[in-house]
């Protein structure tokens, strides 16, 4: 039986307003209902390794939201992040953190982690999953097209691999593709397999 059969007696919960997350969950054949917005303060220790970041704040996003799960509900939270040099790039700030975080990135490589939390009333699971991507030289006109262009401020690392950056400056990843736009799909959907089996 597919797991969209066997989610038909389960309310899957998204808190992610995400685009990305959202088109990702719906291609897979998966129904789900999307939570309303909650402020969650998405902080974490400074002693916390950066690899072990986006499984504590999806737990945090999981843990903040606000309204009682039912036996059949399943709350889906996430975080991507971005890690070069043992530095979390989180989204930037304006114009110019954008331009610099792209530079940074230019010619190396980076690491993507997403953590992924999954919880009824009685179970929760986390999950993470990594990907390296290789970016190409970029030039300044190339990245300030970009950053103009497409306004990236609400993505990690400032770029969408799902993007022109993408296109023209990712010479390769190693990892889930679908990670690096902020939900390892396939990860998920096999998680939620056993989840519901368990």
């Amino acid at each position: 039986m597919l797991l969209h059969d066997k989610l038909k007696n389960y309310r899957l919960i998204l808190a992610s307003h995400s685009p990305r997350r959202q088109q990702l969950i719906k291609d897979c054949g998966l129904t789900y209902t999307l939570a309303d917005q909650y402020e969650v303060e998405e902080r974490y220790p400074d002693s916390l390794p950066c690899d072990e970041v986006p499984v504590y704040l999806s737990r945090l996003k999981s843990e903040a939201y606000p309204a009682p799960l039912n036996k059949h509900d399943i709350l889906i939270t996430a975080d991507t992040v971005v890690i070069l040099d043992q530095q979390i790039l989180g989204k930037p700030r304006n114009r110019a953190d954008a331009i610099a975080m792209l530079e940074r990135l230019s010619g190396r490589s980076h690491r993507v982690v997403t953590g992924v939390t999954l919880r009824t009333p009685d179970r929760t699971l986390s999950f993470d999953a990594h990907s390296e991507v290789f970016f190409g030289p970029l030039t300044h006109e190339a990245i300030v097209y970009y950053i103009d262009h497409y306004q990236p401020f609400d993505k990690a690392g400032s770029y969408g691999i799902q993007e022109w950056i993408g296109y023209v400056g990712i010479e390769g990843i190693q990892g889930s593709f679908y990670n690096v736009m902020g939900l390892p799909i396939q990860k998920l959907y096999d998680q939620l397999n056993r989840f519901i089996e368990a």
